[in-house]
C-alpha cells in the first residue's frame, strides 16, 4: 500500500490518499478525520500509525505503507 499528502486550497482541506499496489484509491480522507475512511478499508486499528505518517509526510510525496 501507499500513501499520498494532497495540499488542498483555502477553500478545500488537505487530503490523505491511500493506495494499493495497483495503485487502485482504497481510502481518501481529511487528516483531521480519517474514522470513517479507514474502518471502511479496514485499517482503523493502524489510524494512529497512519495518522503520525501523514502529519510527517511532504505534499505529493507517494510513501510505501507498511500496515
Amino acid at each position: 500500500m501507499y500513501i499520498v499528502k494532497i495540499q488542498g486550497t483555502t477553500k478545500i482541506p488537505d487530503f490523505i490518499q491511500i493506495r494499493d499496489d495497483d495503485f487502485t484509491l482504497i481510502a481518501y480522507f481529511r487528516i483531521n478525520n480519517p474514522k470513517r475512511a479507514l474502518s471502511r478499508c479496514r485499517l482503523i486499528e493502524k489510524q494512529d500509525e497512519i495518522i503520525d505518517l501523514a502529519k510527517k509526510l511532504p505534499y505529493g510525496k507517494i510513501m510505501k505503507l507498511e500496515v
